[in-house]
């Protein structure tokens, strides 16, 4: 099986200025710091994190929407990265993205079948509009009389079919769905996902699928990668990775899925992670979860970084210790309050953060 998409050393870093003007750099947001994926043609990887770990600005730098410090992005065969103007509006056919909130990322004041024949008319395609417009949305689950309505007169479900049918509108063969279902009351989320992998079987799509719901990705996902402060800490294939997390993170995420069954639920072990996400202007040094980890080792935790290795059959962990934890040669303790501190800490004015940001 080919690969369509691999990201290779990707690195996103947002400057954070002041002085007069903002004119000097002072420091910068490590938004993406370091990350390499492969995704085949025609398959599905799932990225999960918490909010503030990158994931979102990788999906963005992968098309282009934010500025990419370092790396490399081969698009079959082609380094996006490398390229501009017309060439890289061209390629941009082929990759196309489903945005987390369909309210705000639709126009209110064009209909759908305006909305749905700009991406053509954009990328000059000769194309019938009623034809066209009417294939979408049969393609999306919603009645051709929906072309005249606006995005208010529509649910939240509904709307995100809609920037569905937008999305696959020039055919692109890469889609990036960037928290697709997170706005959704629940009842909606698995009708919209099920919509997705159809698409994806119907029209041979390859989808990277961007949440922080760890059971919306393993229901969509051929894989999964899992990334904490800029960074893959693990990646496996689906199956594999919800049997047997090896990383300590991945396992905290897991223990915080809730089980159907009340009896499980009440007497499963939890993970509980102290303190909050570092902040990506000042990550820790060493590996960057070690203020955090309930299994950290001194010395080598806080000073060397791990690479990301494969431990099991395309199964790949950045931890120093996975074996020992997975054997339960070491096992859990208390995290300290002055580790979980010290790194934690934000700049004296938190809006340069931000500010830096796209």
């Amino acid at each position: 099986m080919s690969t369509l998409l691999k990201v290779e050393g990707l690195k996103v870093h947002f400057p954070i200025r002041q002085g007069l003007l903002l004119g000097r750099q002072v420091g910068a947001v490590r938004a993406v710091d370091g990350v390499d994926l492969e995704i085949p043609e025609g398959r599905t990887l799932g990225l999960v994190g918490e909010s503030g770990c990158g994931k979102s600005t990788l999906g963005r730098a992968i098309l282009r929407l934010s500025p990419i410090t370092e790396g490399r992005v081969m698009f079959d065969g082609v380094d996006v990265a490398s390229l501009k103007g017309e060439k890289l509006r061209a390629i941009r056919q082929d990759m196309q993205m489903v945005f987390q909130d369909p309210m705000a990322s639709l126009d209110p004041r064009q209909s759908v079948e305006t909305l749905l024949t700009e991406p053509l008319r954009a990328h000059g395609i000769a194309y019938d509009r009623r034809t066209r417009v009417k294939e979408l949305l049969e393609q999306v689950g919603l009645p051709s009389s929906a072309a005249r309505k606006y995005p208010h007169e529509f649910s939240g479900g509904q709307r995100q079919r809609i920037g569905i049918a937008r999305a696959i509108a020039l055919e692109p063969r890469l889609v990036i769905a960037d928290e697709p279902v997170s706005a959704l009351d629940v009842s909606i989320q698995a009708q919209v996902l099920n919509l997705l992998e159809e698409l994806q079987h119907s029209l041979g799509l390859t989808y990277l699928v961007i949440a922080h719901d760890l059971a919306v990705v393993r229901h969509v996902s051929d894989e999964v990668a899992v990334m904490y402060l800029g960074a893959v800490v693990e990646q496996a294939p689906s199956d594999g990775l919800y049997e047997k997390p090896l990383h300590p993170y991945t396992k905290a995420l897991m223990s915080a899925v809730p089980v159907p069954d009340p009896v499980v639920e009440a007497t499963r072990e939890r993970i509980i992670l102290q303190g909050d996400l570092p902040s990506p202007a000042n990550p820790p040094p060493g590996c960057r979860f070690h203020t955090r980890c309930p299994f950290r080792q001194p010395t080598r935790c806080d000073t060397e970084r791990p690479a990301l290795r494969e431990l099991d059959r395309d199964h790949r962990v950045a931890c120093h210790w996975a074996e020992d934890i997975a054997s339960g040669k070491i096992q859990p303790h208390a995290v300290r309050p002055e580790d979980v501190m010290t790194f934690t800490s934000r700049p004296s004015n938190p809006s340069e953060i931000f500010d830096a940001m796209p």
